[in-house]
């Protein structure tokens, strides 16, 4: 039986054709159909000690919820899922699978892994879209109230955990849309917003109140929630505090910070004028720096606003880059040019104070550095010039001190990120947890999803048990 499962291919997603797809903000992937859902569910070897399992940072049950699919019963396939992850759509979409779930599949072994991912994808939008709205059972109310601040994948976790088990939750979001880097950071065609929201709506029918336009650290403090009668507190406010360069000319007009650049974008509709007047510069010459998701996500965003030219510049080769195998295939099948064992020096303008080219070096590696990998040495005499009218810097992002100044209770590391118990996700604040970029800094989504969870289950036991 395993050997004819390992000979059954692995049904490839349906795509829009890169050259048609590289002018519009439309998903790239396009779906699975029934029968091939059901066909590639029928891969699975429904593993005695299934290692997808270990691999999946939320503990889904994998091996479950594709027997389900397998059977035709999405209902229940859904509902499985639901159990342990509150945003399967998302997930489906965005999670690195290839090196979690589906990089620990039997399958992958020899061959390839069951399509975990897209199934999950599947049955999570076929609820959405035919579903009757039916939702998973809650414990008795406790009358305990919980407050999570962030509304992106790690605190939509926490608020999904603790509203089933009985708790009263209230989400805090400083913009005025849910979502945090669901929504301002990846862009429509990787992951539409109506996914998002309607993952969020989820919650908000399970009795999680979503309050927007709220700056936790300004228009309310973290005391003052729990004197208006909060008896826990969740901190998933991201790592959104721009990290730059530090070389000569990025004040120049058109050199944007990668955040700066996806959220006028995505959050701010620009990629939607004129039916959305959002200013942002629409470059002809783009340069992105950089090599991780957002990098890849800032260029196709810039080829799909009408950039003729889009090249990504990175100091590493291509072993190092840090970006989803997935996303760098979809750049370069839409014509990103890379840029290897380079780095920027100087950035150069012209007479009206815009960037007009990037001053660049050759690199080589060296030795690895503390991240494991090669470090970049700089090669002499080879230093060459990039023409440019925009430039995205996409290398990554700090801690945003806005929260953590008003909370001087609240003990961070040298980086300004919140010190968490790696087990419990509890700060050294009594009542209050942390947990995904705020505490690692800049991760995956469901690595904060996983933060999550694990801090949800801790604050029920603080709820229900004590400190």
């Amino acid at each position: 039986m395993a050997e004819k499962k390992e000979k059954i291919p692995r049904h490839k997603m349906p795509e829009q054709p890169a050259e048609v797809r590289r002018r519009n903000f439309l998903e790239v992937p396009l779906g699975y159909e029934e029968n091939e859902a059901i066909e590639e569910a029928k891969r699975c070897l429904q593993c005695k000690n299934p290692t997808c399992r270990q691999g999946c940072p939320v503990g889904i049950d994998i091996p479950g919820f594709i027997n389900l699919i397998a059977q035709g019963e999405f209902t229940k396939a859904i509902r499985h899922i639901w159990e342990t992850n509150s945003l399967p759509a998302v997930c489906g979409r965005v999670c690195p699978q290839e090196i979690q779930c589906e990089g620990k599949c039997i399958l992958g072994k020899k061959g390839e892994p069951v399509a975990i991912g897209n199934l999950e994808r599947y049955v999570a939008d076929r609820e959405r879209t035919q579903g009757q709205g039916d939702l998973p059972p809650k414990d008795a109310p406790t009358g305990k109230r919980v407050a999570v601040v962030g509304s992106g994948p790690s605190g939509l976790t926490v608020a999904g955990d603790l509203i089933r088990k009985g708790h009263d939750v209230t989400v805090f979001e400083a913009f005025h849309k849910p979502g945090g880097v669901l929504v301002y950071g990846i862009p429509e065609f990787r992951l539409p917003k109506e996914i998002v929201f309607s993952e969020v709506n989820f919650l908000e029918r399970l009795g999680v109140e979503v309050d927007c336009n709220v700056v936790v650290g300004k228009s309310v403090t973290l005391d003052e929630l729990f004197e208006e009668g909060y008896d826990a507190v969740y901190i998933g406010v991201g790592a959104g505090l721009p990290r730059f360069l530090n070389i000569p000319g990025e004040n120049l007009i058109g050199v944007y910070s990668a955040n700066e650049y996806l959220t006028r974008s995505n959050l701010m509709k620009a990629y939607r004028f004129p039916e959305y007047d959002t200013p942002i510069v629409i470059g002809k010459d783009v340069v992105v720096f950089g090599a991780g998701n957002v990098a890849m996500d800032s260029a196709r965003t810039a080829m799909r606003l009408g950039a003729d030219r889009v090249r990504i510049v990175y100091r590493r080769s291509r072993d190092e880059m840090p970006a989803r195998g997935a996303e760098i295939h979809h750049a370069e099948e839409e014509g990103i040019e890379f840029h290897l064992l380079t780095a920027p020096t100087r950035f150069i303008g012209d007479d009206k104070g815009r960037v007009s080219a990037v001053e660049c070096i050759q690199m080589e590696l060296g030795e690895p550095d503390e991240s494991g990998r090669r470090r970049p040495v700089p090669v002499e005499d080879s230093k060459f010039r990039l023409d440019c009218d925009l430039a995205v810097i996409a290398v990554g992002a700090g801690a945003n001190p806005l929260l953590t100044k008003s909370t001087p209770d609240l003990k961070l590391n040298k980086w300004g990120y919140i010190i968490a118990d790696p087990d419990t996700g509890k700060t050294t604040k009594k009542g209050v947890w942390a947990g995904g970029d705020i505490v690692t800094g800049s991760a995956t989504v469901i690595l904060a999803m996983g933060a999550g969870r694990m801090a949800s289950e801790s604050i029920h036991k603080y709820l229900t048990l004590g400190w």
